[in-house]
């Protein structure tokens, strides 16, 4: 079994780019093969136009122009910090270690050690050490996951603007679609290994090749159709052609249908489906309502819904967008 079938990609120097997808996607794996990591067995893997590795040239992580963040950022425990970060640098610029520890705002802790800091401390630190050397490329695995999530926001967006100013090529893996938006220039969004769509995040926001990407980037939901006669088959009703925003896929009519839980209508209809939860919002209400087969959608309206009684739902015309079923 491969675990990355035809991935091919580039990213730009200077820039910020983002592995995005599930767990067993094969993005830490095409990380660890640019780290070193792990071997090349087809393909190759290029800097500057020159070849890095391929079947036949692994170099070892060591020998390699790239800094390593992990998720634990894996300090060196009995090392302070100024020691962690001077441990890779050349010895003639480790009485720098000190300005990159200021540079990821730990000025003043050089000789404190890793057991002594907090989850995000730690994170900054490991980042200071990958990028004391000044590697040509800075691979991040999950940075953000083990710190807690009051301040994950706030320590990735300092993150990418200090990235930014390095000037490094910086690949950073994640499962998280909100890390993606607030750190990448650009995101892959990979399946199954392979890579569905690449590009900036207003290019995955307003042009998804696929269901799945618009829903990741969107907020919206997924619902299963059939073409039919008078408009499109779903679990929760015929909905009108003309709720159509553009034209429909060519295929065989399965269909995959993107639409907001805000341009969603619910009916009263003794044929609908039951009302699961209401959950209000203010002036609106967050109402799960289900539908044949077992499914569900979201619906946010300002119009009452009785939870006693069974709706169908209907969309705002020009409001669905419809793929070819994956």
């Amino acid at each position: 079994m491969r675990a990355l079938e035809d991935i091919s990609f580039a990213a730009p120097a200077g820039e910020i780019t983002c592995l995005l997808g599930a767990s067993g996607c094969g993005k830490s794996t095409l990380l660890g093969l640019a780290a070193g990591l792990l071997r090349v067995q087809q393909g190759e893997i290029a800097l500057g136009g020159e070849v890095l590795a391929d079947a036949a040239h692994n170099p070892a992580p060591e020998a390699r122009p790239v800094g390593l963040v992990f998720q634990d950022g894996a300090l060196f425990p009995h090392m302070t910090l100024r020691a962690n970060v001077a441990f890779g640098m050349p010895k003639a610029e480790r009485s720098m270690a000190d300005h990159w520890l200021a540079r990821v705002g730990l000025a003043g802790m050089g000789a404190r050690y890793p057991h002594e800091l907090s989850g995000g401390q730690q994170q900054r630190a490991a980042l200071a050490r990958a990028m004391a050397p000044r590697p040509r490329v800075l691979l991040m695995d999950e940075p953000f996951a083990s710190v807690d999530i009051v301040l994950r926001r706030s320590l990735r967006r300092e993150c990418r603007i200090l990235l930014r100013e390095a000037g490094s090529t910086v690949i950073l893996v994640t499962h998280d679609p909100a890390e993606a938006l607030d750190v990448a220039d650009r995101i892959a969004v990979m399946e199954a290994g392979r890579i569905v769509q690449f590009g900036t995040p207003e290019e995955l926001h307003q042009a998804p090749v696929t269901a799945a990407v618009g829903a990741i980037f969107s907020g919206a939901q997924v619902v299963k159709g059939t073409l039919a006669e008078g408009g499109l088959d779903t679990p929760f009703g015929l909905w009108p052609l003309a709720s159509l925003a553009g034209e429909l896929p060519e295929g065989e009519g399965l269909l995959d249908l993107l639409v907001q839980a805000d341009r969603l209508v619910p009916v009263a209809d003794v044929r609908g489906g039951k009302v699961r939860d209401v959950h209000p919002l203010g002036a609106r209400s967050r109402v799960l309502i289900g539908g044949a087969e077992g499914a569900a959608i979201t619906v946010e309206t300002a119009v009452p819904v009785d939870p006693l009684k069974t709706y169908s739902v209907l969309p705002d015309p020009e409001s669905v967008r419809a793929f070819a079923r994956s």
